[in-house]
């Protein structure tokens, strides 16, 4: 597990940005938290550093959103207004399970028990004027990513 504290949406989309030199493709991230703590601002971050040069919209009405960057292929998915995981099936998540797409799922507790389980799971909470962000391993492939994450912010700290 890596917490950080994060003050800023600049510090949330750096986190991001970090994180997207870590990304595999076929990787699934969960991002869970309070409503309005950054979710979508960290996919940005993420989006922007792999090369996405357009705007990042939360998916909250169209439920996904994808984008190709390169030989990226990545999914944004917002479940916050599923109303039923079955729904998942007819929205085409199976087709975008393969080993070349990265899956960022927003609000994944609505699609419990038809979601494939998740590589790294974030969430970001309110913590004062900040955020706080907690990243946890769930694969072999997420513990990869948060060992390369931590090696990166202790890069940046070292004076």
């Amino acid at each position: 597990m890596l917490k950080r504290t994060l003050d800023s949406s600049a510090a949330t989309e750096a986190l991001g940005a970090r994180l997207a030199v870590t990304l595999k493709p076929g990787c699934i991230i969960y991002l869970s938290g309070d409503l309005g703590a950054g979710k979508t601002t960290l996919a940005r971050g993420l989006l922007q550093a792999l090369g996405h040069h357009g705007a990042v919209k939360s998916p909250t009405f169209t439920l996904v959103e994808p984008y190709r960057i390169g030989a990226w292929r990545l999914f944004h998915w917002d479940l916050y207004r599923l109303t039923d995981p079955e729904e998942l099936e007819f929205l085409g998540l199976r087709d975008q399970l393969d080993s070349q797409a990265a899956l960022l799922i927003e609000w994944p507790e609505h699609g419990y028990g038809e979601l494939p389980a998740a590589d790294l799971e974030i969430t970001l909470n309110y913590a004062g004027a900040g955020r706080e962000c907690r990243l946890v391993a769930i694969s072999t492939v997420g513990q990869r990513m948060l060992a390369s994450l931590a090696t990166l912010y202790a890069e940046i700290q070292t004076p």
